[in-house]
């Protein structure tokens, strides 16, 4: 493999991209991992990937990063107080300076791009950032990934054995999950080899599933009858609140319901299936290994 670069290598995806292209036998010295934080890079480095510590908004460290990487694996940054879309130019732009050949970036799944969507806060920079790496002239590979299948419990709720319900504005809506690992798997999959270039691939189970097929899912698991409800936005959003969850993440999580609600990330895939040579853990099996008694 040629030498690849990893940013956000620290977090949870870019870790895990790491350790599966260990794992595959890959070299760690063909391995780069873009940090910020030395102390977070320590266990990277104790396994010999080479750290370099930069960021997106210094463009002299990402520059020096890059000297002599043929593949950047650029893992969108996962700062929402700033544009990202600013951020990850620089990366591009570095990338482009310093002879990069190939950029893959996770972007993010869905039906359509609408400026009137409520999750526009957060897909704007997606489409900035496809837009502009696409004009760039680098070889892409475009990751569209699904929901987090990771964070499906912050909206089922942990207590829901107890309270019985699942209370979430997403209508009738279908949404595709994947495990975040999985992703990572995939990841390290085309970063091994050839046939990529110029795809987006949607990074998500064969097919999406509702909030009311999770309830059904868990009342079969567990043999405990559960509710869904599904309230106005705003109301949702003040009982989060009255729940002592902070307002910027409250008014996040309503508008990826209203989203979800609106079928804006409804799309069957097999693509993470050919990726990984198997099909993805489904929303049922994660929901039975959650709940195993």
């Amino acid at each position: 493999m040629n030498k690849v670069l990893i940013t956000g290598a620290t977090g949870q995806l870019g870790k895990s991209t790491i350790n599966f292209l260990l794992e595959k036998g890959v070299a760690a010295n063909q391995i780069s991992a873009l940090a910020r934080d030395e102390a977070k890079a320590a266990e990277l480095k104790s396994k010999g990937v080479d750290v370099k510590i930069g960021n997106y908004d210094d463009f002299d460290s990402l520059r020096s990063a890059m000297q002599g990487v043929e593949t950047l694996l650029l893992i969108s940054s996962s700062e929402m107080t700033k544009s990202r879309a600013v951020q990850h130019i620089n990366a591009i732009k570095a990338a482009k300076e310093s002879g990069v050949k190939h950029i893959i970036y996770t972007g993010f799944m869905r039906t359509h791009d609408d400026p009137k969507s409520p999750l526009w806060f957060i897909t704007e920079d997606h489409v900035k950032t496809e837009k502009y790496l696409k004009e760039s002239g680098i070889t892409y590979t475009l990751f569209a990934n699904a929901f987090y299948l990771d964070m499906l419990m912050d909206f089922v709720g942990e207590q829901v054995l107890e309270t019985k319900t699942i209370f979430v504005p997403a209508g009738d809506g279908k949404i595709n999950f994947v495990l975040r690992n999985e992703i990572a798997e995939a990841l390290a999959n085309v970063l091994t080899t050839g046939g990529h270039e110029n795809k987006t691939y949607n990074i998500g189970i064969e097919q999406p599933v509702s909030f009311g097929e999770v309830a059904k899912y868990i009342s079969d698991i567990t043999g405990v009858a559960i509710n869904y409800v599904s309230p106005e936005q705003e109301e949702y959003q003040q009982t989060l609140m009255q729940y002592g969850v902070p307002e910027m993440y409250a008014r996040m999580f309503a508008a990826f319901a209203v989203a979800f609600a609106a079928d804006t990330m409804n799309v069957p895939t097999t693509e993470l299936t050919q990726l990984l040579g198997r099909k993805p853990t489904s929303v049922q099996e994660f929901l039975s290994a959650k709940f195993k008694k």
